[in-house]
């Protein structure tokens, strides 16, 4: 049997920051394109194996091929059974077990559909899933799809929106000398900063899943020179919304909220945008693998593509090896025991559904 977690580490070892993952995608290639089972497309970036069995269903299992930037943790580093790394939870150990069923499943029960796409920790605008929905909507086609996001081996359902801001604050500058003849601009970022601390946020239940909502202030810059009353000042919010909100609502309560320590000249825009999705997990395939297996089941409290498949009209979860809490963090890893539960539970789906 393969070690799964040397397998791991050899996808960890292939660097794949954002944008840069054609190499490691051509590795993934490679890995694929002798197997007899597999149809092979690739679009940019983005790679998808099929099989054409003619079975009753279609199974997606997709995974995002991109790392965030590495922080002093490049390269793949093993101590016992736990494996060191960038992307090592995020999510190259469901990767793993994705291209481990690839390579040795020949005859699923289901037709399989594995989707390897690019660009998920970036801007949606860049999303490889979106690129690849636009130029080949048929190779996304299916009755439900497995994302492989960390979860340590347990369901997390749903996701919760993300709404990103940028607020503009203008002033009037001044020599520091003679404050009074200007307006702080920087100043005015006290009035904002303390509404976003002191917002209680919401944590609704939603089909048993308890989401936790968040309001951060993210970015902050202002300034022009040491003896200058700086006349403009910017800071950027990020908001996660649970899925019994829209967006146009979560929208709403934010610009209402900041509202009160606005001025006509001052702007608020939103700059990137990302639907939330309630759990979807009617579908039977999905709730064999939670039943088959007595799996947690828990919201997501990120935003991942299962809300992209929701907008395609296909059922979708997230399912994965990792600790979400770890990833995207200095000290990132996974664990042998969740990786090798991840891939057992997915091999028993594919080959009995």
């Amino acid at each position: 049997m393969t070690d799964l977690l040397a397998l791991t580490a050899e996808l960890v070892d292939q660097a794949s920051v954002s944008f840069e993952e054609g190499p490691f995608v051509d590795w993934l290639e490679t890995q694929l394109e002798s197997l007899g089972h597999l149809t092979l497309t690739r679009v940019g970036d983005n790679l998808v194996a099929r099989t054409e069995l003619g079975r009753s269903q279609r199974l997606l299992l997709v995974g995002h091929t991109d790392t965030v930037p590495v922080n002093d943790n490049a390269g793949a580093r093993i101590e016992g059974d736990t494996l060191w790394g960038v992307g090592s939870a995020d999510m190259k150990g469901g990767l793993a077990c994705f291209l481990e069923l690839a390579r040795t499943v020949t005859e699923p029960a289901v037709d399989l559909t594995y989707v390897f796409y690019a660009r998920e920790e970036v801007a949606s605008a860049h999303s490889g899933l979106v690129e690849l929905h636009r130029a080949r909507p048929d190779l996304l086609t299916g009755d439900c799809a497995v994302l492989g996001e960390p979860t340590d081996g347990t369901i997390e359902a749903g996701c919760q929106g993300a709404l990103r801001f940028e607020v503009v604050l203008a002033g009037t500058r001044a020599h520091t000398a003679r404050p009074w003849m200007g307006r702080n601009a920087v100043h005015r970022l006290g009035g904002l900063l303390t509404a976003l601390a002191e917002w209680p946020g919401r944590q609704p239940t939603i089909d048993g899943c308890t989401f936790h909502e968040s309001l951060q202030a993210v970015h902050v810059e202002g300034g022009v020179s040491g003896n200058v009353v700086p006349d403009r000042a910017v800071l950027r919010i990020h908001h996660r919304y649970a899925p019994d909100h829209t967006d146009v609502e979560a929208e709403t309560m934010v610009r209402e909220l900041l509202a009160p320590h606005l001025d006509v000249d001052d702007t608020v825009t939103v700059i990137d945008r990302s639907l939330a999705c309630p759990p979807s997990l009617s579908h039977p395939l999905l709730r064999r693998l939670i039943d088959d297996n007595g799996l947690e089941v828990r919201a997501k409290l990120g935003w991942t593509d299962v809300a992209r498949f929701a907008e395609y009209g296909i059922p979708a979860t997230n399912f994965g090896s990792g600790d979400p809490a770890v990833s995207h963090t200095r000290d990132e890893h996974v664990h042998r025991a969740s990786i090798e539960r991840t891939f057992a539970a997915l091999r028993v789906l594919v080959l009995t559904a």
